[in-house]
């Protein structure tokens, strides 16, 4: 048998208003995946466990069965590892926002999006100018980048998320320490936050995107710090065979430190203009390798952060038509399970992660379906498989229990 998990990152929202009170999910048009429900066994999932941060990274391990508590250090430190950043025992990776800060508040989490060629300059120039032996930033995906400290640094701080905090002044969420022992960390940390607004300014890339109309990316931001965690192989657990297919080094991360190969497919964006054809065809084509393929899709959540709901919507319909459609028409369902579910909530109107049991639906040739027919927050409630927790999504997925 063949195991597919199509993964709608921050699909799940609350009803709106101009929706009739109905949430994307339930307005969006999505036939394959209501097809997909129609078929299989659906249920409520708490990817977020209970008092814990809502991360795309925490509700990902936990998808794939890992308990977050237990194995979760930090995005910083997974994204390290999409990057083949291999940490020591005396350093912490951040992940190291590039930001638009105007008149002291977030205007951009992204700087705009801003571009992977001129992002890769700007940290490459931060380097010349506040790095150090100690202090290295790495080129990541865009936006999101890298911070490694190395020596006499703690990750007892508490660090805010940009995409969160979106219109905040960031004098009232800079870094704050956790503990005593935080308190030289978040005070270095903050000093390379006003630091490098110095020499990002009036960088020329950024004169050049302010004539352009666009927004500056004339802060870093950091957050989610961890060290090295120690992860059982997939493999290891399942006897499986896995690959993962993401545009975002964050998902990537977690599929090299559980085993996975990385399967990177052209044109693939990480924003609503991916290559939904693509992360299909390349799904079907390395399945023939693979016990179990993981394929994840960031444009719906990015949409969510813009708060911007017609857009999340097409990215639905987008993933729908584009992505599982393109799956359906391609594979034999005889010997193939599907997966379908949002990691988390993101809610278009709070522009924020949130914690909740996300809807999921399951097709395996082997169970009869249930009755529910259409894939949202609501329908899903109505699933046999029920509430569930922990590992419990897996094992069902793969074991049937």
């Amino acid at each position: 048998m063949k195991f597919l998990v199509l993964i709608m990152d921050g699909a799940a929202d609350f009803p709106i208003e101009e929706l009739n009170n109905k949430t994307p999910l339930q307005v969006a048009k999505k036939p394959n995946i209501d097809y997909i429900t129609k078929i299989g066994v659906t249920g409520m999932f708490k990817t977020i466990p209970d008092n814990f941060i809502t991360d795309s990274g925490v509700a990902n391990l936990s998808i794939l069965g890992y308990d977050p508590k237990k194995v979760y250090t930090g995005r910083g430190v997974i994204e390290a590892y999409a990057n083949g950043i291999e940490l020591e025992k005396d350093e912490i990776a951040f992940r190291c926002n590039l930001i638009s800060v105007v008149d002291g508040k977030i205007k951009s989490y992204s700087a705009g999006y801003i571009s992977n060629e001129e992002s890769f300059q700007i940290i490459q120039f931060l380097n010349k100018k506040i790095g150090s032996e100690n202090v290295k930033f790495y080129p990541g995906v865009g936006f999101r980048n890298i911070l490694i400290l190395k020596g006499d640094f703690s990750e007892d701080v508490k660090c805010y998320p940009p995409h969160d905090y979106n219109g905040y002044e960031i004098k009232k969420i800079m870094v704050k320490s956790n503990k005593k022992n935080g308190e030289k960390t978040a005070e270095f940390l903050n000093y390379l936050i006003m630091e490098s607004n110095k020499y990002l300014e009036n960088h020329p890339i950024n004169i050049k995107r302010e004539k352009e109309g666009k927004e500056k990316a004339n802060y870093i931001w950091v957050w989610s710090g961890g060290r090295k965690p120690c992860l059982e192989k997939f493999y290891d657990r399942f006897k499986i065979k896995g690959a993962i297919i993401s545009a975002v080094d964050l998902i990537k991360g977690i599929g090299k430190m559980i085993g996975f190969e990385i399967i990177n497919v052209p044109g693939a964006t990480g924003l609503w203009n991916t290559n939904y054809e693509g992360k299909a065809k390349y799904a079907i084509e390395i399945l023939k390798n693979f016990d179990f393929v993981y394929v994840h899709v960031e444009g719906i959540d990015e949409a969510s952060h813009e708060g911007n709901v017609e857009l999340k919507i097409k990215c639905i319909e987008d993933f729908d038509k584009r992505l599982v459609g393109v799956i359906l028409e391609n594979i034999d369902l005889k010997s193939h399970c599907i997966a379908v579910l949002p990691d988390h909530y993101t809610p278009v109107k709070l522009k924020s992660h949130k914690p909740g049991y996300v809807p999921f639906s399951i097709y395996s040739p082997e169970k009869i379906p249930d009755k529910v027919e259409k894939f949202d927050e609501e329908s899903c409630k109505n699933g046999k498989i029920g509430y569930i927790e922990g590992d419990r999504f897996i094992n069902i997925f793969l074991k049937g229990k």
